[in-house]
């Protein structure tokens, strides 16, 4: 990649929407990329993508050199199906409903912190950043991957609230769950992404923090908004 075009991409608005599972970052994120007209990256897809393909083979997602080579030789796709709903593919395989069991979470979870993997992913988020801008949500978005991001929001809310959250999606989907097991998990899980020595799971120095526990989805879509207008990435937003 020569310089100039890497200066050229640089120079590409980017908001970057961090935060744990459940605080809403993927609902508000797709909202805010389809109101701005902006691409929109579900970085998480890609490490959950990666474990249901390592899971898949069979792979010990102890064995960080296999899980790694898994990450560079799996296929990842972004897709619509003819409702207009966003689908992950990989290698082929629609595997969305996959994406969205705990056991996924928590294999995504396992591999996030291997430098090998995400070291496989890194240049992958890279390509998204394309005009007219790009959202990116995630657990490093605005800290790592896009460090010169010109508005940064980080989402948090109760680990009570994001349990029931997540219970009342699965229980929608058919899917059997013990709402304390995903406290449970939910608890774990913050433990581990915030105390991971690769890319912890903390907001960036200059991020906005918002809490949206007990708060409308339309309210927090409306304040990162406001945040995106008042950063000059966008003329003013009617």
């Amino acid at each position: 990649m020569n310089q100039d075009y890497r200066t050229a991409r640089n120079a590409i608005p980017v908001l970057t929407i961090d935060g744990p599972s459940g605080s809403g970052k993927g609902t508000i994120s797709r909202r805010v990329a389809r109101h701005l007209g902006w691409h929109y990256l579900d970085s998480g897809a890609l490490y959950r993508a990666v474990g249901v393909a390592a899971m898949k083979e069979g792979i010990d997602l102890g064995d960080e050199s296999a899980v790694e080579a898994c990450a560079r030789r799996t296929q990842i796709r972004f897709a619509d199906d003819a409702e207009g709903q966003a689908r992950v593919l990989v290698n082929g395989e629609d595997v969305t409903d996959e994406l969205r069991l705990e056991t996924t979470g928590a294999a995504a979870s396992a591999i996030a912190s291997m430098a090998g993997v995400r070291a496989a992913l890194v240049q992958m988020q890279h390509d998204f950043r394309a005009v007219p801008g790009l959202v990116a949500d995630g657990r490093d978005m605005g800290t790592v991957i896009f460090p010169d991001a010109l508005c940064k929001v980080f989402l948090t809310a109760s680990a009570e609230e994001r349990a029931e959250r997540r219970y009342k999606q699965l229980i929608e989907k058919g899917v059997s769950v013990s709402l304390a097991g995903l406290l449970g998990e939910i608890v774990a899980r913050d433990e581990r992404d915030a105390n991971r020595a690769l890319s912890p799971l903390k907001p960036a120095p200059d991020a906005v923090s918002i809490d949206t526990t007990g708060v409308a989805i339309d309210a927090v879509v409306a304040e990162v908004l406001a945040l995106v207008e008042s950063s000059g990435a966008v003329p003013p937003i009617s």
